[in-house]
């Protein structure tokens, strides 16, 4: 045990809150949460087991060379840090859910005077209301779809204000009867929300009171002789019932329910979430897990439910789960406190729940089989893809790990680099890096690449630029730079700087699709059948997809900023409210002087400058 393990844990609080287990690097081992920060952690370095949890991590507690705690307020204050943590290590010996920073949601914008209804994939305390989250993007795009064949919404950014005309001609949705036409005063902001007020009775799945609400506006229209508006609801109406009647696929009253099913095999798990409400199913996702052989079934539940619910946007009265959780106490107290109601954890023993439940587990087995089967059958195509790749370019083994850069720019203008990196033959987004060039001028593709390596391998030898970040950084297996000889004489020349000189280096040039090696004069030509041929192509290709975007993006700013930065009398606030008004230079030039002095800040006067200076 470290010195700094010792004082560690005799420091510890008798508080509740969270431990990160670390190793001599500080990469976080393992999360978790307590009552007793001073009796849990202590008690992994007893005999005496805490918890179903030290028969998976006993392996690593030799391992262990430090702890860090934070105390929280209460024990769901720790629940819910818990599942965050999770989220930004993903540590290895934790339960938790696979791609868990990409689920969607549908998200309505209520701070706004005409909110939007869309997808996001990030949750943000700004009044809005979220729904989710979905398992997948095409059940988010499924319900999207729903949700706007049934009622208008704008889908565009303007800024839109109640009383206020902020465009001189609507859109083609507007003409299409997909948008109310808030931009041109064509509705209110009342009956607009009043709208949005449906939309979110139909996301929650009260459509029976939906149908209610539009049948005694659909008698009240047709009573003032509005008999258009009257058989636009009734269509409505009828498209919602359609839509129940395909959801009535279980019959449980007016209860508000979730009921998860779970299945593992080896060191995966999927679970089945069947959504209830109002004696409807609503929502049928698969979510997948990962978890240690040794977890039990318990802390695999325990873990979804902890992780699920703490970014849910919607919490029912009841969860049945097929078995007892762990601490379920304590997690249907942080359920309860989240949803502002009581929340029970049931296990159904018979009837129509138990019979559910039972689908819902042979639905969670059935998509792990075909998940198992899929990985299988890509993980041999991409295996034998590494083999080959190896075999050419003379590796002791498959580069499990590769890394690839490549060098974006305009005549030397905007100057970026990319580096993405694919582990077993797959993209690791969450670890792709860009890297704007600052110490080359012009159209210098080769010091640019050894700037981009420089400050990505310093971290390695000095763990600057990043801190405890860059440190964890894992080191590639192969380093593969966008070009020919130059580029690569020029990566090798950085790497043997910095001590480097094993880690192997290559370089794909786009001409001829050849591999060249530091140290060797003909280049390596791969079959054009060749598996291995394609991985790198896909390497290359999504190097230059990722820089090119980031450079375009540049460019695109500078533009902007550029023609905003020659307006007279607009500073940094004024060219906000632009922006967040008309989203374009072009719009602002397009606009009448009377829209663009309503803009908050800009006035008669000085709307009258700008627009003389933008025709001219």
């Amino acid at each position: 045990m470290t010195p700094e393990l010792q004082s560690a844990l005799a420091h510890l609080p008798d508080k509740p809150g969270v431990y990160l287990m670390k190793d001599a690097r500080g990469d976080v081992l393992y999360v978790g949460k307590a009552q007793s920060l001073r009796n849990r952690v202590r008690s992994y370095w007893q005999k005496q087991a805490p918890g179903g949890e030290i028969h998976r991590i006993r392996s690593v507690i030799d391992r262990v060379a430090d702890v860090e705690v934070t105390q929280t307020d209460s024990v769901s204050e720790a629940l819910l840090l818990e599942a965050n943590l999770i989220k930004r290590y993903r540590p290895r010996f934790n339960v938790r859910l696979k791609d868990d920073k990409s689920y969607p949601y549908i998200r309505i914008t209520l701070a706004d005077d005409f909110p939007r209804v869309e997808r996001t994939r990030k949750l943000v305390n700004d009044g809005s209301r979220y729904f989710g989250p979905y398992a997948s993007a095409s059940s988010v795009d499924e319900s999207m779809n729903l949700v706007r064949r049934l009622f208008p919404f704008r889908t565009c950014t303007i800024d839109i204000r109640d009383g206020i005309r902020a465009l001189q001609r609507p859109c083609l949705l507007y003409h299409i009867k997909r948008c109310q036409g808030p931009c041109i005063t064509a509705i209110g902001k009342d009956a607009y929300r009043a709208d949005i007020e449906q939309v979110e009775l139909f996301l929650e799945g009260r459509q029976e009171t939906l149908v209610k609400a539009l049948g005694r506006e659909m008698t009240a229209a047709a009573e003032r002789t509005e008999y258009e508006r009257a058989a636009a609801l009734r269509d409505k109406i009828r498209a919602i019932e359609r839509t129940m009647e395909s959801q009535k696929m279980a019959a449980f009253a007016r209860t508000e329910l979730d009921l998860v099913g779970l299945a593992r095999q080896d060191n995966q798990a999927a679970i089945q979430l069947f959504v209830i409400r109002d004696g409807k199913m609503i929502g049928r996702d698969v979510f997948l897990l990962e978890a240690a052989r040794e977890a039990s079934d318990e802390e695999v539940l325990t873990s979804f439910l902890e992780q699920y619910y703490a970014r849910a946007g919607s919490i029912p009265r009841e969860v049945y789960v097929p078995s007892v959780v762990a601490d379920a106490g304590v997690l249907e107290t942080f359920l309860t406190e989240r949803r502002g109601g009581p929340v029970h954890l049931r296990v159904p023993q018979r009837g129509e729940k138990r019979e559910l439940l039972a689908l819902a587990t042979r639905n969670a087995g059935e998509t792990l089989a075909r998940e198992q089967a899929r990985w299988l059958a890509d993980h041999g195509k991409t295996l034998a893809a590494l083999e080959v790749l190896a075999e050419a370019l003379g590796l002791p083994g498959p580069p499990l790990r590769i890394e690839c850069y490549d060098i974006s720019n305009l005549g030397g203008s905007e100057s970026v680099g990319s580096m993405v990196v694919f582990e077993d033959g797959r993209p690791r987004t969450g670890e792709y890096r860009r890297f704007r060039i600052k110490t080359v001028s012009g159209p210098n593709d080769f010091a640019s690449h050894q700037e981009v390596l420089r400050r990505r391998f310093r971290t390695v030898k000095t763990g600057e630029e990043g801190g405890e970040e860059a440190r964890r950084w894992a080191m590639p297996d192969l380093v593969i730079v966008d070009g020919g000889k130059g580029q690569v004489s020029a990566a090798k020349a950085v790497l043997d700087e910095l001590g480097l000189h094993d880690l192997p280096l290559a370089g794909l040039a786009k001409e001829r699709e050849e591999l060249f090696l530091p140290d060797r004069p003909d280049p390596i030509v791969l079959p054009a059948t060749s598996p291995a041929l394609y991985l790198v192509q896909r390497l290359r290709d999504e190097a230059h997809r990722f820089a090119i975007t980031y450079h375009r993006d540049l460019r695109a700013r500078r533009t902007v900023r550029s023609a905003f930065d020659d307006l007279p009398g607009v500073g940094p606030k004024r060219k906000r409210e632009l922006l967040k008004v008309f989203g374009s230079i072009k719009r602002v030039r397009d606009a009448p002087v009377e829209q663009i002095a309503a803009v908050p800040g800009i006035g008669p006067a000085l709307a009258a400058r700008i627009k003389a200076t933008l025709e001219a």
